[in-house]
């Protein structure tokens, strides 16, 4: 977080010291006149006839940081500011519906987008210009930030018709941007191979990963890979997801000491990231990994999953059981200062371990990174071991040993900033992925912190039988997107095979019913981003395309086909059939823009293996038949359990109807295209079955 204004500066507030984003409060000693997304600041811009100066950012961003010191802190540009505009700061994350219709229009007009965005409006609303980082002069073909103020000031007084029309053509743009008519051409596997084609035309074979720099992890599409090499046995879908996994969890990306993996990578070969540490990316890849593991018994992504959720427990938590949103990417003002290391440092703290120790990771006197060094590993124990002279035993030993007397050292630094902020999608994303490493791993600590995220989510924010969006200091507020009702639907069903607890089916049904209810078009074919009753945008959005998060539509989709299976209603799946007719070409040609879509897909075409067991759950001999459903990658199984004695979640989930233990033993039941095997007590014949 910026570290910004002086104590005599400070002095000076705005309208966003009364809000409870950490990126707005940043913004909340600015000299700036800001004002937060609302009525307020366009009512003023009318009654004032200023244009609106919107500026889009998010507290780990670092180029916002960048040009917060340089623009909002100056006095002098934001006396331009205040004189001639009226300026509404917004944290996409908090907002991602004004995000999205925003950066649509940036692109739009500009050819490219970013963060921090900055666009100019009418009072109503209508984007008319716009841009991403403006430098405090002109630098690099960007015009200095007051010289584009006095000129979009002055167009706005002298050239306004012009204005005016180019905003009419950018609202029409966007009113026709998600219109897409639904393919003609039959829903199969020819689009699940096609993507996987033009996917591997982009795979790096060197280094793992989707093209050169900058490199992203990219999750939904290894995901969409480990799919398709379970669907059909490709060796080069396992090939290249394995070899990704392997390379991001070796590189500068992922934290050694710490765990969690950082935002992106600025080359090729996963070393120098940009150092944020978002709730999402470890959310997706912890999933990911966690599936790398049951597709190839890897146990080093067992670990890489084990350090990742251990990294949001300790640091990312509440005391609530909310999950935080992010840490930036600075501390002290220098980007990535807590993560990197002198190789005098290496060798103070670790004594005779520090040469063994530096071969290992890589540290070196000059440094990988602006004279320091980013921790990554450059081969494995085994080649290590016998480059060493030492068995893979000993070589772990001294490696953990160091690792934790380094991050021991580590913690006593400057901790970067921290994202307290807790966003109902984002806490569902990480509630799925402790809820499933649970059920695969057997761990209670994971389902104990299911539990209490779950706990908290469904007591904290919902109103009125509405989700809201953003949690933080005991508020919660704005009104729930699709993709918070998509996120938390599914995390509850992933949540219900850990527990098995049918409340969370419930709830689950619950929240998909309200999503159809609120954000469905039947016209479109789709699911709107906003609710039908948000009423503060100049259009309604509909996000189709993954991102950095999965779309709520993709989501939406996959927990409407599970739905559609588990209670089955085949209802559900008729909405989940539109969305996937709508993009059935668009996944062909921009596949790695559906990566969680094509999951869908692949789901959809699928016939489920439905296991229905009937035990006590905590029973050793029912846990022993869940080891076997859990001990290899099924993603599109269908899992439910019944107690003996209770007869009601047989008539919520029909898998589990007429189902009897044999001979009062624990007894699972596998099921496909609605005929079952013969019911077993025995792990060994539930494995033969289900393979």
């Amino acid at each position: 977080m910026s570290q910004s204004a002086s104590s005599g500066e400070r002095s000076h507030t705005n309208r966003l010291i009364h809000e409870t984003s950490p990126y707005l409060l940043q913004h909340a000693h600015n000299p700036v006149d800001w004002y937060p997304w609302g009525d307020e600041a366009f009512q003023r811009a009318r009654a004032e006839d200023k244009p609106v100066l919107l500026s889009v950012g998010y507290s780990a961003c670092h180029w916002c940081h960048v040009m917060e010191r340089e623009s909002f802190e100056n006095p002098a540009t934001a006396q331009i500011m205040n004189d001639f505009f009226v300026s509404i700061k917004v944290d996409r994350e908090e907002r991602p519906d004004v995000d999205a219709i925003y950066m649509d229009a940036v692109q739009a007009m500009s050819g490219h987008g970013g963060w921090p965005m900055t666009v100019f409006l009418t009072p109503d609303g209508v984007p008319f210009y716009g841009g991403t980082y403006f430098p405090p002069t002109d630098r690099h073909g960007l015009p200095g930030f007051p010289r584009l103020l006095h000129a979009v000031a002055g167009a706005w007084q002298s050239q306004r018709e012009g204005l005016l029309e180019q905003g009419k053509q950018v609202l029409a743009a966007l009113d026709k941007s998600h219109l897409t008519a639904p393919s003609r051409v039959a829903l199969d596997e020819t689009v699940l191979e096609q993507a996987f084609r033009a996917l591997g035309r982009g795979f790096d074979p060197r280094h793992g990963g989707i093209g050169a720099a900058p490199k992203f992890p990219q999750a939904m599409t290894w995901e969409f890979m480990l799919r398709m090499s379970q669907r059909s046995h490709t060796p080069e879908a396992a090939h290249m997801a394995q070899t990704t996994l392997q390379h991001m969890a070796d590189g500068g990306i992922y934290d050694h000491l710490g765990g969690g993996f950082h935002r992106y990578s600025v080359d090729a070969e996963w070393l120098v990231p940009h150092f944020e540490k978002m709730l999402y990316d470890n959310a997706l890849l912890a999933r990911l990994y966690l599936h790398g593991y049951q597709a190839c018994g890897d146990a080093r992504y067992r670990r890489i999953v084990m350090e990742t959720l251990e990294y949001v427990r300790r640091d990312m938590t509440n005391s609530q059981g909310g999950f935080y949103s992010a840490e930036d990417a600075d501390s002290e003002g220098e980007e990535g200062k807590f993560y990197v290391w002198s190789l005098d440092e290496v060798q103070r703290l670790l004594g005779s371990d520090a040469d063994t120790f530096a071969r290992y990771y890589d540290v070196t006197r000059q440094g990988n990174f602006e004279g320091h060094n980013i921790l990554h590993v450059t081969r494995d124990v085994a080649t290590a071991a016998r480059e060493f002279g030492m068995s893979e035993t000993d070589l772990d030993a001294l490696l953990a040993r160091s690792r934790a007397t380094l991050f021991e050292a580590r913690s006593h630094r400057v901790r970067p900033g921290l994202d307290d902020k807790t966003l109902t999608s984002w806490n569902a994303l990480m509630l799925g992925a402790y809820a499933e490493a649970a059920a695969v791993l057997g761990d209670s600590t994971y389902r104990d912190m299911a539990v209490r995220n779950a706990e908290f989510l469904l007591t904290n924010v919902q109103r009125d039988g509405r989700l809201l969006h953003t949690w933080k200091d005991g508020e919660a507020k704005i009104l729930g997107f699709l993709e918070d009702y998509a996120y938390l639907a599914d995390a509850l069903l992933v949540f219900y095979e850990a527990t098995f607890d049918l409340r969370w089916v419930t709830e689950a049904r619950r929240l998909a019913d309200a999503m159809i209810d609120l954000f469905w078009s039947e016209n479109e074919g789709v699911f709107y981003q906003t609710a039908r009753d948000q009423a503060d945008l100049i259009t309604r959005p509909i996000e189709l395309f993954d991102n950095a998060t999965p779309s709520g539509n993709s989501v939406a989709t996959a927990v409407l086909l599970r739905l559609a299976h588990l209670l089955g209603e085949p209802d559900y799946g008729r909405y989940a059939v539109s969305v996937l007719q709508r993009v059935r070409d668009l996944m062909v040609r921009a596949p790695s823009a559906f990566g969680h879509m094509l999951g869908a897909l692949d789901a959809y075409l699928a016939t489920p293996q439905e296991v229905a067991i009937v035990g006590a759950p905590e029973a050793d001999a029912t846990q022993a038949l869940l080891r076997v459903v859990f001990s290899r990658y099924r993603p599109n199984s269908i899992v439910a359990l019944r107690v003996p004695a209770d007869p009601q979640p047989a008539q919520v989930i029909p898998l589990l109807a007429d189902r009897d233990a044999l001979d009062g033993q624990p007894t699972a039941y596998v099921c496909e295209n609605y005929a079952c095997q013969m019911p077993t007590t025995n792990p060994d014949t539930l494995a033969q079955q289900l393979e």
